[in-house]
């Protein structure tokens, strides 16, 4: 990272902030092209090592990307707020984010894709104990990013 100075280390501030927002993007390679998708997500971090989950549809580009090139980038950003200032080069913004790479791979049985969707239920509700449908379970697919490598960035 150029400017130390923003570079924020501390593992509960870094916690705090990633259990705060609701969207990941997730970047691509696709054979010379770069795609990027938003999605909500749910997260463990156990023993220093984060692993994202989100879920889609068995089919479409960000589901053969991940059979095909599962490596992957990610970023998370929020904590927006405009700085104001007297002419436009004085604006500012303060913010916060995360990036990295990983490894992302689709979750074939149905008990860890309950981990996963319980991960992101909790990221967008707040409360645990959900229950799946067998079928929706089946019809779902669940996606897990294994974190290699990330930063989080502050002003």
């Amino acid at each position: 990272m150029r400017r130390k100075d923003r570079e924020v280390t501390n593992k509960t501030a870094i916690e705090e902030f990633v259990a705060g927002e609701q969207i990941l993007r997730i970047a691509f390679y696709d054979e010379g092209d770069i795609y990027i998708v938003p999605v909500n997500y749910g997260y463990i971090y156990d023993n220093d090592q984060y692993s994202f989950f989100f879920h889609g549809a068995k089919a479409g580009r960000k589901y053969e990307l991940t059979k095909s090139n599962p490596l992957v980038g990610f970023e998370i950003d929020g904590k927006y707020r405009l700085l104001e200032g007297e002419a436009a080069c004085d604006y500012s913004a303060t913010f916060q984010s995360v990036t990295g790479t990983g490894i992302l791979r689709l979750i074939e049985s149905d008990e860890e894709k309950k981990i996963g969707l319980n991960a992101l239920m909790k990221q967008s509700t707040k409360k645990n104990g959900w229950s799946y449908d067998e079928k929706m379970l089946h019809g779902t697919a669940v996606f897990r990013l294994d974190v290699q490598k990330m930063s989080c960035k502050t002003k």
